[in-house]
């Protein structure tokens, strides 16, 4: 049974169509790229699969089961977890204090439980710390660990992005455009940390324009245009492939 199945999901913006009947598997595990043109619906489909957009028509099924018209927070709970963007990142605060922040929203001590149980709390923020140190450090920051997210480079806020996303327990990690921007180096850096995360058992969609990161970290390339799944294959079959050559030699729209 595969991972995530998405059937037929579809959806509209009044008139607009975004995402147009689309169908995929991705098997627990892989390293699954889509790309596709600005305003191909790459982005909503993201927001589908999270549970920020709710389906026109369609299904998501998730570990077997249905997870349509659940909120982002519940769907989050299960496991799909869509990266921080710069914006969710408290500049003023340290590397560390973003990373214990994205630790508690899988908290499982409430309010009740914090004013009753101070010894629980205690020792449960003791191993949100730990737990933060850990991802901080694979993720290769551990050198900003004190350091203020203001004054990261924009390539290490990329990765306190990522990291804050590792902080919710993902099952399938969904990364949004992650190296847009980049220098090489930074990209080649993130590259790596996508293939360690694969290799801690966590199963990784990357939406993604920058074609040498796409075609050298996923194993599987989905290609969307108008909203459309309009292609499918390994890296070598998609660069190889007229329809998707086409889409990239026009004008990027939208």
């Amino acid at each position: 049974m595969p991972l995530l199945e998405v059937k037929e999901v579809t959806r509209h913006f009044g008139g607009l169509i975004a995402v147009d009947n689309v169908t995929l598997n991705v098997e627990e595990g892989e390293i699954l790229g889509i790309i596709g043109p600005n305003g191909a619906g790459k982005t909503t489909l993201f927001s589908l699969l999270s549970g920020f957009l709710k389906l026109s028509h369609g299904e998501i099924i998730f570990q077997g089961k249905s997870i349509d018209g659940l909120k982002a927070h519940a769907i989050a709970k299960e496991g799909i977890i869509r990266t921080f963007q710069q914006s969710n990142v408290y500049r003023g605060e340290t590397v560390l204090a973003n990373i214990m922040l994205a630790c508690r929203l899988q908290d499982k001590v409430g309010f009740w439980g914090t004013l009753f149980n101070v010894s629980r709390y205690r020792r449960e923020e003791e191993d949100k710390k730990q737990r933060a140190t850990e991802i901080i450090s694979a993720i290769g920051l551990r050198d900003n660990i004190n350091n203020l997210a203001g004054n990261l480079s924009h390539g290490q806020l990329r990765l306190l992005g990522i990291a804050m996303a590792l902080a919710c327990n993902p099952k399938l990690l969904l990364l949004d455009e992650p190296v847009s921007g980049l220098g090489l180096e930074e990209i080649h850096m993130i590259m790596e940390r996508i293939r360690e995360i694969r290799e801690r058992g966590i199963t990784v969609i990357v939406v993604e324009h920058e074609m040498r990161m796409v075609m050298n970290v996923c194993e599987r390339i989905i290609v969307l245009n108008f909203g459309k799944k309009t292609a499918e294959g390994t890296p070598e079959q998609i660069k190889g492939n007229k329809q998707v050559i086409e889409a990239y030699l026009g004008e990027e729209q939208g």
